[in-house]
């Protein structure tokens, strides 16, 4: 039987657990309403736009036109009929192409370069510090002054890595890095490896530091090959870090825009799906088609991250984790 004490000390406590959850709402509201106004309001209304026909010259009077900017049905006067819309547009697909293509070799070479990069500055040595430093800089360099930077290097008249391949002769002529379809990406992937690769290394170092010193020393006394202890014990204990990074930077791949808006400007070979729908929206003045197809890119992403919050539930042995 519950005695008056405890039933009294027990209503307390829920009464204080309101008082924090109140005061928690209350802290917690600002920060809400602005995440609610610069991005739940654009995002609702450009989901809105992408089943109207707005325009740029008259944003406020679109009518509702279903699903017409995604997929539907047009007759010609001869009176076939074809499929129209972003889904059915081969511009479109070669965009999510080219993003998913850019996204995963991008996201996998800066991981193992990364992971690399990480195992060097985890070791002892002198100057560590300064060295940590030093390779972030890439990545501390704004996009645009990266893309240009790297897009005069890589020009075929005057451009040094063209004047060091010659030199070296690895290539018999100048090749137009940026310009040319066979090798627009290659040179998009060069500069996003060489700026992002350090922030992969950062992500793993962090991963790194938080494994104990005494594993490895253990290891080293019971004369265990370092190849092994790096995939027996290192790997392993930084995977949930290496998974972390893998996601956030497999995110930022998919939306990339700047890079190659810059880089290689209107090239089929590297059109992404966020230059491709920036080019709708405010270029080409179809706001509604170009609105539909934000909407798909932010589906993409929605199902990435649903994805990643899924498996994070699941353990090894397929059960749903606690």
């Amino acid at each position: 039987m519950t005695s008056p004490t405890t039933s009294v000390a027990r209503d307390q406590g829920l009464s204080l657990q309101q008082q924090r959850q109140r005061a928690a709402f209350w802290f917690l509201a600002p920060m809400v309403i602005a995440l609610f106004c610069v991005a739940a309001w654009p995002l609702l209304r450009t989901i809105w736009f992408s089943f109207t026909d707005t325009s740029m010259d008259n944003l406020y009077g679109g009518k509702w036109v279903w699903f017409d900017n995604y997929l539907r049905v047009q007759t010609l006067p001869s009176g076939l009929t074809r499929w129209k819309g972003t889904l059915a547009d081969p511009a479109w697909w070669n965009a999510v192409w080219n993003t998913i293509r850019f996204a995963f070799v991008s996201v996998i070479l800066e991981t193992v370069f990364g992971l690399g990069v990480a195992l060097v500055l985890n070791a002892e040595f002198k100057g560590r510090g300064l060295v940590r430093a030093a390779i972030l800089i890439p990545w501390a360099i704004p996009t645009i002054v990266s893309a240009k930077m790297w897009a005069w290097m890589l020009n075929d008249q005057y451009g040094i890595i063209n004047v060091i391949l010659v030199n070296l002769h690895l290539i018999d002529h100048k090749i137009a890095w940026t310009a040319s379809t066979d090798t627009a990406m290659i040179a998009v992937l060069i500069v996003d490896i060489w700026k992002t690769t350090p922030f992969m290394a950062l992500l793993c170092l962090a991963g790194l530091q938080m494994v104990p010193r005494d594993i490895y020393e253990a290891a080293r006394i019971d004369g265990v090959h370092p190849v092994k202890v790096f995939f027996k014990i290192t790997l392993p204990l930084i995977r949930p870090a290496i998974a972390v990074a893998v996601i956030f930077r497999m995110l930022d791949a998919l939306r990339i825009f700047d890079l190659v808006y810059v880089l290689t400007p209107d090239s089929k070979a590297t059109k992404t799906m966020s230059v491709i729908s920036r080019q709708n929206l405010f270029e080409y003045n179809n706001f509604a088609y170009g609105a539909a197809q934000s909407t798909l890119l932010f589906a993409i992403l929605a199902i990435f991250v649903s994805l990643y919050i899924w498996l994070g539930k699941v353990d090894l042995t397929g059960e749903g984790g606690k």
